[in-house]
């Protein structure tokens, strides 16, 4: 059997331990003519991870909306309070931080809340309601509330870790600015990696608004004394509340920015890199004029020498005794023509 725990409170102490879900209902009655008529009494089961016939075995017991127990059946439903009858529903999303992944792990709660019982059903392992049941059992006081006071506990236990998680993004947060400002190249995959945990957090977190306007409607209609406690403790929760979904926005507007200032970065650098490779090919350029430049003065002496330096028997001025020293003035005078056209256009 998935439950974890099943237990009888009367006047905000445990009265008895019923062995099965069946027994339970039995036992809260049983548990009420032993006690005053006044003493509030009611029920409290803990399941984790049940199966269908089990949920549907407890909504027989207690007469459980068919929605409701449609929503219990097929989870992944989004954090709301919703009536049925005198039968309240409650979905719940809490998460926690899981730093070797550096991922955000969500879970669900659902709560069942009767004038006389609560059922809490997990499907998944965080949070332990033990520890919850441990902390209202040692307080009787907060627990002669019943099934609210329970409402109360679980919220305010699943608001608390929210903030072990919302350091976790603030650390992963911290780091990405400096590998943005470090030019890593693998930090755009991170950022919306986080992006998306942060969505994911925010989906669990936004809705508890939705559930606290409810309540905080639902108390100011309730003018008995002995809920003024359990009022003010469920202010504190909504303040939490409240702290977590402006940080958690906050972090969603701050990862727009850093996305943005990352991609500015990045532009930037590979402009400087164009500019680089501009310059560079610039340089490549005025070399390569210089080079032009000197080879072909070079090659003009080098084409009057080489004609001249075919030994042909008929060639013009080749006995003539001037036509050595006409030669290297040619040469000289063709060179010197070419440097100083090349240096009047700026090759040289």
């Amino acid at each position: 059997m998935s439950v974890i725990d099943n237990a009888v409170y009367v006047d905000g102490k445990r009265a008895a331990a019923p062995d099965s879900v069946d027994s339970a209902v039995e036992a809260l009655q049983g548990c009420r003519a032993d006690h005053s008529g006044d003493a509030p009494a009611f029920c409290w089961i803990g399941m984790l991870r049940p199966g269908v016939d089990e949920i549907h075995q407890v909504a027989a017991e207690f007469g459980l909306h068919a929605l409701a127990i449609e929503d219990t059946v097929n989870a992944h439903q989004r954090p709301k309070l919703e009536r049925y009858g005198s039968t309240e529903f409650v979905v719940l999303r809490p998460a926690r931080y899981v730093d070797s992944d550096e991922v955000v792990e969500i879970g669900e709660v659902h709560l069942f809340l009767g004038p006389d019982f609560v059922i809490t059903v997990r499907h998944a392992t965080e949070p332990q309601l033990g520890e919850v049941r441990d902390r209202l059992e040692g307080d009787p006081d907060l627990l002669s509330h019943g099934p609210m006071a329970v409402l109360y506990a679980v919220l305010d236990r699943v608001v608390d870790d929210y903030f072990p998680v919302l350091d976790g993004l603030q650390d992963d947060i911290d780091e990405i600015e400096v590998q943005v400002f470090r030019g890593d190249p693998n930090v755009s995959r991170r950022i919306y990696q986080l992006t998306r945990q942060v969505i994911a957090f925010q989906r669990a977190v936004e809705p508890l608004q939705e559930i606290f306007v409810e309540l905080r409607a639902r108390f100011a209609k309730s003018g008995d004394a002995p809920d003024l406690e359990l009022r003010r403790a469920m202010r504190d929760v909504i303040d939490h509340a409240t702290r977590v979904r402006e940080r958690v926005e906050g972090f969603r507007d701050l990862l727009g920015n850093i996305l943005t200032v990352n991609s500015t970065l990045v532009a930037q650098r590979q402009n400087e890199e164009m500019t680089r490779l501009t310059e560079a090919g610039f340089a490549q350029n005025e070399q390569m004029k210089r080079v032009s430049s000197w080879a072909a003065i070079l090659f003009a002496p080098t084409l009057i020498a080489g004609i001249y330096g075919m030994n042909f028997d008929e060639m013009p001025e080749l006995h003539w005794a001037l036509g050595y020293p006409m030669a290297i003035g040619l040469m000289l005078l063709l060179g010197l023509g070419l440097y100083l056209a090349f240096k009047h256009n700026d090759w040289l």
